[in-house]
């Protein structure tokens, strides 16, 4: 299986949540703080499949 992170609320405030990105997908994207990253959301069945892709300028 991948990497696995926990989902916490963003603020005490807020009904957002956040994770965490895994040190080596930092490192293998080349991820910087500020940089975007696209969400494309699609359920299938009982699945949510997920694509992250970081928007590079």
């Amino acid at each position: 299986m991948g990497e696995k992170t926990s989902i916490n609320k963003a603020t005490t405030t807020s009904m957002s949540l956040r994770t965490t990105i895994p040190q080596s997908i930092i490192t293998h994207f080349d991820l910087k703080e500020k940089d975007q990253l696209e969400w494309e959301i699609k359920a299938e069945k009982s699945n949510l499949i997920i694509n992250v892709k970081p928007v590079k300028k």
